[in-house]
C-alpha cells in the first residue's frame, strides 16, 4: 500500500466513524497503524472499563473475539462490531463451561476466577473475571478459600505464589505466544544486551518470571519502562506493545527475546479491515440472551472488586 492509498483509507475511516457515531477501541497487540487511529488503546482491563464509559452507540473493537464479547456483555444496548470476526484467541477456548461445572461439583467454598481471555460461555459459569493487571487485587478480595483459576495456567500460578493462604486449582490453558518465549532465548538476549532490564508478562512460564526484573500486564510493562531510569529493555510479551513503548520512550531501546513473539490473530486487524467494518457496520457481536446476563455478572463483579 503506497502513501496515497493509505491516506485515502485513513480519510474514509475518519469520515465514517463520525457519520456513524463509532468509537474505535484497540488493544496494544494490534498493528501500530491501527493503534494510531484508535480513540482508546489499552490492555484488556482498561478497554473493559472504557467500554462502559463511551457515549457512542457503536463500538468498533480492534482486537480478538473475547474482547468484543466482553464489550457487548458490559454494554448490551450498544452495537459492538469486530474489525475482524476471525481474530480469535486460542487460549479462550482452553476452558469449557462443562469443565467448570465439573470442578464446581467437586469443591465446596469455591470461587471460579475466569481470566477475561475466555469465551462468554465460560464466563457464564464463573464467579468473577480478572485481567493480568487486576488479578492479584481481585483474588485477594475473594472470601472463598478454593480458587479455580481458568483458563491460563501461567497467570494462575503467578497469582497463587503471592497468595499462599488460598488453595488454587489450575486449568491446563496457556497463551501460545507467551509460552513460546523460552528460557534459553531470554538468557541469550541478556547476553546480547547485558544492560537491559527484563520486563515480562505473567502469561509467560515460571522459569521466565523468575529471572525477570519486573512482571506485569501489558500496560504495567509500558508504565514501568516509561518511569524507569534504565535505557534498555528486553520485552517478554507480544511485539505489538513496542509501538506504544517507542512512542512514549523514543530515546530508549527495546528488544524482543524471540523474533516471533507475534499473535497472528491480533495481526489480522488491519486498516483495510477497520474500513470494511465501518462500511458494512458489521460483523456485530451477538450472544444468546441466556448467556448475556450470566456472563456479564462476573465482569461487573471484576470492575467492583478491582476499584
Amino acid at each position: 500500500m503506497n502513501d496515497n492509498q493509505q491516506n485515502e483509507i485513513l480519510h474514509r475511516i475518519e469520515k465514517l466513524r463520525k457519520e456513524k457515531d463509532v468509537v474505535l477501541l484497540a488493544h496494544y497487540y494490534v498493528d501500530g497503524e491501527v493503534q494510531k487511529i484508535a480513540d482508546y488503546v489499552g490492555d484488556s482491563f482498561y478497554l473493559a472499563k472504557v467500554a462502559t464509559q463511551v457515549t457512542q452507540q457503536n463500538i468498533l473493537f480492534c482486537g480478538v473475539k473475547f474482547m468484543g464479547e466482553s464489550a457487548k456483555l458490559l454494554n448490551p444496548s450498544k452495537n459492538v462490531i469486530m474489525a475482524d470476526d476471525y481474530a480469535d484467541c486460542p487460549m479462550a477456548h482452553m476452558i469449557t463451561a462443562e469443565k467448570i461445572r465439573e470442578v464446581k461439583a467437586k469443591y465446596d467454598d469455591l470461587s471460579v476466577v475466569c481470566y477475561v481471555n475466555s469465551t462468554a460461555d465460560a464466563k457464564s459459569e464463573s464467579d468473577v473475571c480478572v485481567t493480568s493487571s487486576n488479578a492479584l487485587k481481585v483474588v485477594k478480595n475473594i472470601k472463598e478459600k478454593n480458587i479455580f483459576f481458568v483458563p491460563d495456567n501461567n497467570l494462575g500460578r503467578f497469582i497463587a505464589e503471592q497468595l499462599p493462604e488460598k488453595n488454587f486449582i489450575f486449568n491446563d490453558g496457556y497463551c501460545h505466544v507467551h509460552k513460546s518465549i523460552n528460557l534459553d532465548a531470554v538468557l541469550e538476549a541478556k547476553k546480547l544486551h547485558p544492560d537491559a532490564v527484563v520486563l515480562t508478562h505473567p502469561e509467560c512460564t515460571m522459569d521466565i518470571l523468575e529471572i525477570s526484573d519486573y512482571v506485569g500486564s501489558t500496560s504495567q510493562i509500558i508504565d514501568y519502562a516509561t518511569n524507569s531510569d534504565d535505557k534498555e529493555f528486553i520485552i517478554c510479551t507480544e511485539v505489538g506493545v513496542f509501538y506504544e513503548l517507542q512512542m512514549k520512550n523514543p530515546k530508549k531501546k527495546f528488544y524482543s527475546a524471540l523474533s516471533h513473539q507475534v499473535c497472528q490473530n491480533m495481526k489480522k486487524v488491519t486498516l483495510d479491515k477497520v474500513l470494511e467494518a465501518l462500511e458494512k457496520m458489521g460483523p456485530y457481536v451477538e450472544l444468546p440472551d441466556e448467556i448475556m446476563e450470566k456472563a456479564a455478572n462476573p465482569l461487573f463483579k471484576m470492575l467492583e472488586l478491582a476499584k
